[in-house]
């Protein structure tokens, strides 16, 4: 089982930047890609970005590419989301997410289905 805990989220205006952070424990062997989603009420859950512990390879929707970067540090098991330019389409409650394949090449893993293990979510909100 693996646990993942996000933080970093918070209030901002438009056009500032925040990072969100996943910490992910337990049987952090056995998940080879991390995810990140975001879900506003009344929504579905939508992708924002994916990338493999090994090699690095990253994938991000049009919506986002650009603005949002998500990285990984090995070392501390922790994965982040950079977020620049924040615009209040933004808002959401952001999940992190794991998966436990390496088959499928990182651009199918923007479904929900696709991952094993969620985190509580943190919430950003983006005031014009």
């Amino acid at each position: 089982q693996v646990q993942l805990v996000e933080s970093g989220g918070g209030l901002v205006q438009a056009g500032v930047s925040l990072r969100l952070s996943c910490a992910a424990s337990g049987h952090t062997f056995s998940t080879y890609v991390m995810g990140w989603f975001r879900q506003a009420p009344g929504k579905e859950r939508e992708f924002v970005a994916a990338i493999r512990w090994s090699g690095g390879t990253t994938y991000y929707p049009d919506s986002v590419k650009g603005r949002f970067t998500i990285s990984r540090d090995n070392a501390r098991n922790t994965v982040y989301l950079q977020m620049n330019n924040l615009k209040p389409e933004d808002t959401a409650l952001y999940y992190c997410a794991g998966a436990s394949s390496t088959a499928l090449p990182i651009a199918r893993m923007s479904s929900p289905g696709r991952y094993d293990y969620w985190g509580q979510g943190t919430q950003v909100t983006v005031s014009s």
